[in-house]
């Protein structure tokens, strides 16, 4: 008796308690935007000279300045021309990640789980504010996630439950009648 209320006492706390947590997931996917445009306009200023360089020598391709840094001889110029290519193929990797990001808090999720960056995730955590947003897609989120963690614990408590029955109370073996 005992163990069904506490039982029915945890069930419900998991449900609120991942419902909770997963009204924050939408805030978090935000905040994670933010640092992705943020990054975005970052790296756009620091190939901006470049870019004027390129406009003005070469006849406005980055990669032909680019060719041109790392056929020269010099070293110094060599590893500035590779500096410039890795700006550029992660302006190129975060304007993608922008355009993934515009889609709904799901698709947006959906997109986020494979493909998110570490780094990013890191940042986003160590300053994250936790928020919930009351957007219809965003509460769908959280009840998605919400019952998705309850019913993990509930297959868990009843395997668990089912183990233990096994082990407190092994089974008798019926006797047969004899008539």
């Amino acid at each position: 008796m005992l163990g069904r209320a506490i039982g029915g006492l945890l069930d419900r706390a998991v449900l609120l308690v991942g419902t909770a947590l997963g009204a924050c997931v939408p805030g978090f996917v935000v905040q994670y935007r933010q640092r992705v445009g943020g990054r975005l306009d970052q790296v756009e200023m620091d190939l901006a000279p470049f870019r004027e360089i390129a406009d003005r020598l070469h006849g406005g391709s980055l990669d032909a300045l680019i060719r041109h840094h790392l056929q020269s001889s010099d070293a110094t110029f060599q590893a500035e021309g590779q500096a410039i290519q890795t700006m550029v193929h992660a302006e190129a990797s975060l304007r993608a990640t922008m355009e993934a990001l515009q889609g709904s808090v799901l698709q947006q999720l959906l997109y986020l789980i494979p493909h998110h960056d570490r780094g990013i995730v890191r940042a986003t955590w160590d300053s994250w504010v936790p928020s919930i947003n009351l957007e219809a897609s965003s509460i769908i989120v959280a009840l998605v996630l919400g019952v998705a963690l309850w019913l993990v614990f509930l297959a868990l408590w009843h395997g668990i439950s089912r183990l233990l029955d096994g082990i407190v109370r092994p089974r008798v073996p019926q006797r047969s009648r004899r008539t």
